[in-house]
């Protein structure tokens, strides 16, 4: 049966795979809601997030956990993630049609599937986990309860996380062009509407905005009288739904004299290409001011797939100072439609301002040195161009080993990584190189690595711009009990909050009475939930803990509890 099961499987994957393709039509309410409450949307598929694209459906749940998790159709589970941050813990199912759904920050696995995972945990003595599966292991039915809701990984309150994927391409599909039954009669609501002179960088001089008045799904405003030839237009607006969140536009078109010059659709988004999101916003605004501003136009080092119309680029030549009529039409799947329209006029041309500093080109790899550093962009870097500051000043930190080397501003973005190299500001022993790490300061966070040594200068790649240094860091990570030494200990589980003075804590063991012990990463934190490795009446006990650092500062603590 196992055999007949897997290939029957293959077959109808292999023959209504290439029906999808060929069609380019979903199925419709060929899957079901994975909740046993009706679906109520917290986020939708394309929501602007940092540095990404949102790639499926945010389920509510109430705000609680530990609600069933149901397969939306037939399949076999493929694959389960137990990781720290992203989707937690997470389970795909792979159906017969050609699509896989994913479901994630879940609290647990179904009973058979998470006393597998734990095995393997065990086995493998470690908690984070990567498993993929044949398709005989674990069938599961349209309905079955596969998982149990949480709130897991990257997750800032309960709610389940669900996609469709096609699962050849492993494109995420947006699940709403899918049937489900979700009630949606409000049409998008716009907020704002900003022009760019587009002879310069959208960074440089930035958004011009423009007051937007609302009757019914009409917007207007005041005429546009722009100052440069060559313009482009971006919208501030949000979906709504029936439910209350702000949701991502799903199709957004420009016309101007009654012709289309620009349109977007989210329909399919590879999480390769998800980073590309930063040049389909308005990078500096989301980030600064967290406003939600897309362009309506292309920006030259931006090459998501599948997002805008061919061949249309949404930039405006103005050849006269004639009105012209100017109209943008948004769209929600289910078809609800706003509309803005204002009229565009060309005044009198300003100058254009010359650069002063080091213009880095989308499309084209620079190199950038300072006295003491050397910043390495790829083509591929940056999505427009950049009048690109580096500079050195002194840094006060009695641990830093090298001045403070600004990176232009943590408010543009570049597309995947670059390479820095710093020199450091004195001669370092072969032990004090060996714990250098370079930490990476954007405004809102910090990114440490360890250095790696490639001559006389530390290196590292980073994916946000902001002020960078080299540290040596010789403090211990540590992590410290919520209860007395050998106390007995009646609670659920075990937790040990983590701290590390710089970067993070990196790599976390722990062993009770000389065995591996399975403690989930919440964060910062680690959890361990008592099981039969270590019942009540089990007596008294000693858990060893060994922590490293980014730095590979490795500690470890001892402690002794009762059960």
């Amino acid at each position: 049966m196992k055999t007949f099961y897997q290939l029957m499987l293959f077959v109808y994957f292999i023959n209504t795979s290439i029906i999808v393709q060929a069609q380019n039509n979903y199925p419709q309410n060929y899957f079901r809601n994975p909740l046993n409450i009706p679906m109520q949307l917290a986020a939708n598929f394309g929501a602007i997030r940092t540095n990404h694209f949102h790639m499926g459906l945010d389920l509510r749940t109430n705000s609680q956990e530990n609600l069933p998790v149901l397969a939306a159709a037939e399949g076999y589970v493929s694959r389960i993630k137990v990781e720290r941050y992203g989707f937690g813990n997470a389970i795909y199912v792979t159906h017969p049609n050609g699509y896989t759904t994913v479901y994630a920050h879940l609290n647990k696995y179904f009973n058979k599937l998470d006393e597998y995972v734990k095995a393997r945990q065990y086995k493998d003595e470690k908690w984070e986990q990567d498993i993929s599966f044949q398709p005989g292991q674990f069938p599961v039915e349209k309905g079955q309860q596969i998982a149990s809701s949480g709130n897991t990984g990257g997750s800032a309150g309960p709610h389940l996380h669900f996609e469709i994927r096609d699962t050849k391409t492993e494109e995420c599909l947006n699940p709403l062009l899918f049937g489900f039954a979700i009630p949606d009669n409000i049409a998008p609501i716009i907020s704002g509407l900003y022009w760019y002179d587009r002879r310069f960088s959208t960074y440089e001089p930035g958004a011009n905005g423009i007051a937007v008045k609302k009757a019914g799904n009409v917007y207007t405003s005041n005429l546009v009288k722009v100052n440069s030839p060559e313009i482009s237009f971006a919208i501030k607006a949000v979906d709504k739904a029936n439910q209350g969140f702000n949701l991502g536009i799903y199709n957004a078109e420009l016309l101007m004299d009654g012709k289309l010059i620009y349109s977007f659709k989210i329909d399919k988004i590879h999480y390769d290409d998800t980073r590309y999101i930063n040049g389909c916003i308005d990078y500096t605004k989301f980030i600064r001011d967290k406003m939600g501003i897309q362009h309506l136009a292309d920006l030259p080092g931006m090459r998501l797939q599948n997002y805008r119309t061919p061949d249309l680029t949404g930039i405006i030549n103005l050849q006269d100072e004639e009105v012209h009529n100017i109209e943008i039409v948004l769209k929600d799947t289910k078809g609800n439609t706003s509309r803005l329209t204002t009229k565009l006029q060309l005044n009198k041309v300003s100058d254009k301002v010359s650069s002063t500093g080091k213009i880095v080109m989308p499309n084209e790899g620079k190199t950038i040195s300072t006295e003491n550093a050397e910043i390495n962009f790829s083509k591929n870097a940056l999505y427009d161009a950049v009048n690109f500051n580096a500079y050195e000043k002194p840094d006060t930190d009695p641990n830093a080993v090298s001045n403070s080397i600004i990176l232009q501003s943590p408010y543009i973005p570049v597309q995947g990584e670059y390479t820095l190299k710093i020199k450091p500001n004195r001669k370092l022993s072969d032990a004090e190189r060996d714990k250098v790490v370079i930490l990476l300061d954007y405004g809102s966070d910090k990114n440490v690595v360890k250095a790696k040594w490639n001559g006389g200068r530390a290196e590292g790649q980073f994916n946000r711009l902001g002020t960078a240094k080299l540290l040596i860091d010789n403090t211990l990570p540590s992590v410290s009990s919520g209860w007395a030494e050998g106390a007995l200990v009646n609670s659920i589980s075990l937790l040990l909050k983590g701290t590390t003075k710089v970067g993070d804590i990196i790599s976390f063991r722990a062993e009770l009475d000389g065995k591996w012990l399975r403690f989930a990463r919440v964060k910062d934190n680690f959890v361990y939930t008592f099981d039969e490795k270590c019942p009540k009446g089990s007596g008294s006990h000693t858990l060893k803990v060994t922590t490293i650092n980014t730095a590979g500062n490795t500690n470890t603590q001892t402690f002794a509890f009762q059960r």
